[in-house]
């Protein structure tokens, strides 16, 4: 008799997280429907509203999706055309697109090898030898880890740079008892549908502790509106449709045990892979990852993927090529921590819609395969 076929793992599984709460979305969408509201209406105003509360304090504004969210949020503080803006190269494009959708020129900052996170001493670099010209810094928290917001706050502080923080990666994350979105002048979220807190679909959004970046946010995502027809600045057309915003509201109410889900099989994988020859996540001491991802780091990255493939365990790149070396974004950076991550990382299935079991079956084929 034939053995039973594990089921094919995946790095995330969007369609689980819909079929957790199926009921409640649907319930949800045929609001909506039944409504005939479906563009800036009250499930817009209501995920802002309790999104905003999840945070304890400040303001939220929907756009369509998280690229846009970052450009918004990067003109709502005053960034514009010639800026230079320092950001990491192991990001996705997205960040760096943003950045150059409003004219503004990316800076790249080295990483921490240990965290694979925007460098605070290699931050200081970039400032000091761009006295006065780097206007904002964007650090991006990778895999749902918090960047070390303190310190890169108090340099772009003192170097007169604002910070908008790139959260697409770290809804829930805290660090030094804040949560992420809260350092910065403003932050920029994305809900595509593998995020922590994803819609069936696209959207985005800003958030800020300042109401005055707020309205400016809310004026730059439909065309400059405050009266309808009448644009007081350029702006642009990024709205969040209302169906993705009931189904955000349905998710919101999930996302911190759905964040503690992912925290029990990340520790596990930390506590099974313990002895085995990988690098494996750092996570600092005051912070609380949201565990977007979690990744591993090999020289032998191609030969594990292969092995773990071949076995229906499917992992991702997170991301492979530095933008600087990206045909689009080419330029003469060198950063050899960002390009020995890049070579290196891998990214195991994590997310509530896998068991301790999957956990441990990945584990043991990881340390079969380090074994062989």
């Amino acid at each position: 008799m034939s053995r039973p076929v594990a089921p094919t793992l995946l790095t995330a599984d969007p369609k689980a997280g819909f079929v957790a709460h199926a009921d409640e979305i649907r319930a949800a969408i045929e609001r909506v429907l039944v409504s005939g509201h479906y563009i800036l209406g009250p499930e817009v105003e209501g995920f802002e509203r309790e999104f905003a509360a999840y945070h304890g304090a400040g303001h939220v504004v929907t756009v369509a999706n998280g690229t846009e969210a970052i450009e918004v949020a990067l003109r709502a503080v005053g960034i514009g055309a010639g800026d230079l803006v320092a950001t990491v190269a192991n990001t996705v494009t997205a960040t760096v697109c943003a950045i150059q959708q409003i004219g503004a020129r990316p800076l790249f900052v080295e990483i921490d090898p240990a965290t694979m996170l925007m460098s605070p001493a290699a931050l200081e670099r970039i400032l000091r030898s761009h006295e006065g010209k780097v206007k904002a810094v964007v650090p991006v928290h990778l895999y749902g880890h918090p960047v070390a917001l303190p310190a890169i706050v108090e340099l772009a502080r003192r170097h007169g740079a604002k910070v908008v923080e790139d959260c697409a990666q770290s809804h829930g994350a805290v660090i030094a008892g804040k949560r992420a979105a809260m350092w910065g002048d403003a932050a920029a979220y994305s809900f595509y549908p593998t995020k922590n807190l994803g819609a069936l679909g696209d959207g985005g959004a800003v958030f800020t502790m300042d109401a005055a970046v707020a309205e400016r946010a809310r004026l730059l995502r439909q065309y400059g509106w405050r009266q309808r027809y009448v644009s007081e600045i350029p702006g642009r057309n990024s709205r969040l449709d209302e169906i993705q915003a009931a189904v955000l509201r349905v998710k919101l109410k999930y996302l911190d045990a759905e964040n503690g889900v992912r925290r029990e099989r990340a520790n596990r994988y930390l506590a099974g892979l313990s002895t085995v020859p990988l690098r494996l996540p750092s996570v600092a001491p005051t912070a609380v990852p949201a565990w977007h991802q979690f990744t591993v780091r090999t020289p032998k990255r191609e030969a594990l993927r292969a092995h773990l493939a071949e076995r229906g365990i499917l992992c991702g790149i997170l991301y492979p090529v530095p933008i600087y070396r990206q045909p689009a974004f080419a330029d003469s950076t060198q950063l050899p921590e960002t390009e020995r991550a890049c070579d290196e990382v891998l990214c195991l299935p994590v997310h509530p819609g896998i068991s301790a079991a999957d956990v441990d079956r990945v584990t043991a084929e990881i340390i079969g395969w380090s074994n062989s």
